[in-house]
């Protein structure tokens, strides 16, 4: 089969892989209809992560169920499912507690690789959920983005607390954070500012349920929000880039007693202990425990209440997944979605 690999950073390159094959009686074998960059892939495209050779790419996917493993249950071959970048069985007691991402038995999709024609993917009762039929096409990039993006955003604004009556503040406004956005708006929320400097971003925000955008970043941007927010700071902010920088920017813009949801993978985050004591802020994130929230999310999806495929701006073969990367690392596109 064909796949993305990386092989150093900016290097990209789609080539011949070996066929996935069922390996525990728990697995099933998909047939990838649509995959996708994600901006934790440029952080190793980047070179700010690194890996020891080549590395297959690709942890957000959906498809249809090819073969399926002896003890596999739920699914059947020909099922169109979505499944999480994490494998869980959702059986272990921190699955039935709602942290999926974090299951005693997790699998990180991202060491298989889904940009790819076909993927092999663990645990596939705890992983995967299929969809009411076979989707339209034009439902497949929204169902896409649930497998991760999507979800991850939804995890951000619960995390967060973002509800009726709250003013949601989101740090990041890369696909993320815009789903983060979406995300807030579906909960309730009254008001829902995001931080961005640019204008395609801004537009898909505003178009997702953002009511205020402010341009300025850091603490700059932190004055801007309290200025809004009666000097108080919002009830709920969404931290969706994992940096230094914008996580205290996450912590400074968030009220005494609010909560901050943190989804962006941290690189080089210190907290310092005795503002964040007096900030008086709740902490909750991580990597997202997308299979939590599959089936609400199918099913906001299925029914075309929520549209959240929108923010995929670049479609393209999978052959071409290099470009995709460019694109994002550059800028040029929020999202890429690829298509095997």
């Amino acid at each position: 089969m064909r796949g993305a690999v990386l092989h150093g950073p900016g290097d990209v390159r789609v080539e011949d892989r070996p066929d996935p094959a069922i390996v525990e009686p728990t697995d099933a074998i998909i047939r990838v209809t649509a995959a996708c960059v994600c901006g934790s892939d440029l952080w190793p495209y980047r070179g700010v992560d690194t890996s020891d050779g080549p590395a297959p790419m690709g942890h957000e996917y959906v498809g249809v169920v090819e073969q399926i493993g002896d003890q596999v249950e739920t699914i059947k071959a020909g099922d169109f499912v979505v499944g999480s970048f994490f494998a869980s069985d959702n059986t272990c007691e921190i699955c039935r507690a709602g942290y999926q991402s974090r299951c005693v038995h997790a699998e990180l999709i991202g060491a298989i690789g889904t940009q790819a024609q076909y993927a092999r993917i663990p645990l596939a009762d705890g992983t995967l959920v299929a969809t009411p039929a076979m989707p339209e096409p034009d439902l497949v990039p929204s169902l896409l983005t649930a497998s991760d993006v999507l979800g991850t955003g939804w995890f951000g604004a619960v995390a967060a607390e973002a509800g009726p009556g709250k003013t949601v503040a989101v740090v990041g406004d890369g696909a993320v954070g815009l789903l983060g956005v979406l995300a807030a708006k579906q909960l309730g929320a009254e008001r829902i500012v995001i931080f961005s400097r640019h204008a395609d971003r801004q537009k898909l925000a505003v178009g997702f349920g953002a009511t205020d955008v402010i341009t300025e970043r850091g603490d700059q941007g932190v004055a801007r929000l309290k200025e809004l927010t009666g000097g108080l700071g919002a009830h709920s902010v969404i931290e969706a880039v994992g940096t230094q920088e914008s996580m205290m920017q996450a912590i400074r813009a968030t009220r005494p007693g609010g909560h901050v949801g943190y989804v962006g993978v941290s690189h080089g985050v210190d907290l310092p202990g005795e503002e964040l004591f007096f900030s008086g802020v709740h902490l909750h994130g991580g990597p997202a425990p997308v299979r939590r929230f599959l089936p609400e999310l199918i099913g906001l999806i299925w029914d075309r209440t929520i549209d959240p495929g929108k923010v995929f701006d670049l479609d393209l073969p999978l052959e071409q997944a290099a470009e995709g990367y460019r694109a994002m690392d550059e800028r040029r596109a929020v999202k890429t979605l690829l298509r095997p």
